[in-house]
């Protein structure tokens, strides 16, 4: 037996309408009214899932480092072990956000063992695509103590099985498929059928149930940023319902309320943003006008202000344009004084200047986003 859905209650049912609402608007926003600011956001919101999911294993990579990773153009200074990392888990959540114009696609315990080959397959000492040979168990680094053991791994195959099975049953009724997702997360993570990355795998296969419901894009419904932001608080919620052992009988409550928390919270930060990106967007496009600067260059000042830097391979690939051009571009807006060079040579880069960032200043980020439950 694995962890089952528990009942949900008034509260649990409010939250959940409160998401459907918030995606509702979402997905209103991308489907109708699209902007050009839609896909540079929806790229940036999958490089932090990515950097997100990744940093709570320890791979830890910049901002820039993880929107390059989308493209394969690996920025000098990163390290390479959390590169390769980060590389194979974005070729495997490309897989997943395929599987959503698969009409053929089935859950299967293969389906897993296949994505965490791609996940894992620089370490073939962990057994990439392969289940666990035997025992393992989750040890605190810092005291050494083990903190979780794992169902036998002769139990593996039949757990696997079940949780598979039980996805078996699509559907794109919005309440249903964020419980089952989060379902699937504390099961995989649970049984913890692999010798290595099966937090990756259980937020990737999370990711995969929400994607498969249509209902909002993967890459505005994953929550992975949020995990990444919230790692101390994702482990309690788990240590908490697993109490240190393969527990299937305990009550999932806790974690589906943590699950509908951070997918409350950040569907609510990602329409800030979007709200954000499009006022700002609009007032550096006026101000490159006003100055007779290339108004090609929004999209990268409006990177710059997200956090991304700027250099001349990117300004090429985003203003669609010759190294010439974009070697020209980078001059004028430095010499207007819109960004700021720093670094020589290769390493060069370009960060936003005073006169830049001070457009962003009156779209501040806004309150932090309260805790849903607080709300109905």
């Amino acid at each position: 037996m694995i962890f089952q859905i528990p009942h949900l209650g008034p509260p649990e049912d409010a939250v959940l309408e409160l998401i459907r609402e918030l995606w509702s608007d979402l997905r209103y926003s991308l489907v109708h009214r699209p902007t050009q600011w839609t896909g540079m956001l929806a790229r940036s919101l999958r490089a932090k899932a990515i950097q997100g999911s990744n940093s709570i294993e320890g791979y830890v990579v910049s901002q820039e480092a993880a929107l390059a990773a989308l493209d394969g153009d690996k920025p000098e200074e990163t390290d390479a072990t959390s590169w390769v990392n980060v590389v194979h888990y974005r070729e495997a959540m490309d897989y997943v956000l395929q599987t959503v114009q698969d009409e053929q696609f089935t859950y299967s315990p293969q389906l897993l063992k296949a994505l965490h080959f791609m996940m894992m397959r620089h370490r073939p000492d962990k057994h990439p695509g392969l289940w666990r040979p035997g025992a393992i168990y989750v040890r605190n680094e810092t005291t050494g103590e083990t903190v979780y053991e794992a169902p036998p791994s002769d139990d593996v195959p039949s757990l696997t099985q079940e949780l598979c099975q039980g996805l078996a049953r699509d559907d794109t009724e919005v309440r249903t498929r964020m419980v089952r997702a989060a379902m699937a997360h504390l099961n995989l993570v649970m049984i913890h059928p692999f010798s290595d990355g099966n937090g990756r795998m259980a937020r990737c296969l999370q990711t995969l149930v929400l994607a498969r419901g249509g209902v909002l894009a993967p890459t505005f419904s994953s929550i992975e940023e949020y995990l990444g932001r919230n790692t101390q608080d994702y482990y309690s919620i788990l240590a908490a319902v697993g109490r240190g052992s393969w527990n299937p009988q305990r009550s999932a409550l806790p974690w589906v309320r943590f699950c509908l928390t951070a997918h409350y919270r950040q569907a609510s930060s990602v329409k800030r943003r979007l709200d954000r990106v499009a006022a700002i967007a609009d007032e550096v496009e006026r101000q490159l006008r006003l100055h007779g600067l290339p108004e090609r260059a929004a999209i990268s000042l409006v990177n710059a202000l997200l956090g991304y830097k700027i250099r001349n391979e990117s300004y090429r690939r985003e203003a669609d344009v010759s190294q010439a051009s974009a070697t020209r571009d980078l001059r004028q807006l430095t010499e207007a004084g819109v960004v700021l060079a720093v670094g020589e040579k290769r390493g060069r880069h370009y960060a936003p200047a005073e006169p830049l960032i001070a457009l962003a200043a009156p779209y501040a980020k806004g309150p932090p986003i309260a805790d849903p439950f607080t709300l109905v």
